[in-house]
């Protein structure tokens, strides 16, 4: 149904349309990737439920910053996009949005977010700052370094001690191993994500952990798999958590070995695939959380 009513606003409001395609609306899967750790996190700091409000204001929250990060991530591709296959045709390669529009877009929907920031406490909102900070800086990382994907790794974990600060005013040590699990599987997905454009990027000039892992690649993203899974047993181990947990991660994990065998050939649109079927990977492992909490809470 989403994807019906976005066809038919585009025949609609082709314009108007531009920019749904700009903030990346007619593919969520940003969003969800930045959704289930932000949920993570507000379970583990609520110890089972977080407040209505603080759910309202993250899940709104991630839908916001999502589409401020791909805005200004196009701003500064607009240039390279138009050499890359699978991106030429975005909005500003293309020329149907212009970058001064661009940048005015990204302004109100960094002013949305810090909107909804206020409606927490002093914590989270000193904290915002770092995530619009790492939010604004990722997408120029890919010409000077190799490790954008870390960068984007820091930035899409930001809002998990953010949501920490708002529900329980508190940084545990707990919250900085799942900041760090989750950096960890967004650097191997972002790097299967890379992937699919390694030679266009090669040809352009874009640098990204796919082309610095080179042959190694699919060992690198089951190491780094492989470590965000141990930092989640860590914090299972601390939190006490039982089964259904574990039961949610075994299920990430075998999402982990079905992205594998899908990369096996390295083709992109097996790579995409692979991408893609993370949401599923992070999906379970919030059932499987919030199960265990709802157990706990019946005991």
């Amino acid at each position: 149904m989403y994807v019906t009513l976005l066809q038919q606003f585009n025949r609609l409001h082709p314009r108007a349309y531009s920019f749904i395609e700009l903030m990346r609306l007619e593919r969520p899967i940003g969003i969800y990737l930045l959704l289930w750790p932000t949920l993570w996190a507000l379970w583990v700091a609520a110890e089972g439920m977080p407040s209505s409000a603080n759910l309202i204001i993250f899940i709104a929250g991630v839908v916001v910053m999502r589409s401020a990060g791909c805005v200004i991530n196009d701003y500064a591709d607009r240039h390279l996009d138009g050499h890359v296959a699978r991106t030429r045709e975005r909005p500003l390669a293309s020329g149907r949005v212009q970058p001064k529009e661009a940048l005015i877009l990204f302004a109100v929907l960094i002013a949305l977010a810090f909107g909804l920031v206020l409606f927490t406490n002093l914590l989270t909102i000193g904290l915002a700052f770092g995530g619009a900070l790492l939010a604004a800086l990722y997408p120029f990382m890919k010409r000077y370094t190799f490790y954008p994907q870390v960068v984007l790794g820091a930035a899409f974990s930001w809002s998990m001690p953010m949501a920490f600060a708002a529900e329980s005013q508190s940084l545990t040590p707990q919250l900085w191993l799942l900041y760090l699990a989750n950096l960890l599987w967004t650097v191997a997905y972002d790097t299967q994500y890379a992937m699919c454009d390694r030679e266009d990027d090669l040809k352009v000039g874009i640098k990204s952990t796919a082309i610095l892992f080179g042959d190694a690649d699919r060992l690198m993203i089951g190491l780094l798999q492989g470590m965000a899974a141990l930092c989640l047993i860590i914090v299972a181990s601390q939190l006490k958590l039982g089964g259904y947990f574990y039961a949610g991660l075994a299920g990430m994990l075998l999402t982990f070995a079905w992205q594998h065998w899908l990369i096996r050939d390295r083709q992109p649109a097996a790579c995409l695939r692979a991408f893609l079927n993370n949401h599923i990977s992070g999906l379970l492992l919030f059932i499987g959380l919030v199960a265990d909490y709802a157990l706990r809470a019946t005991q």
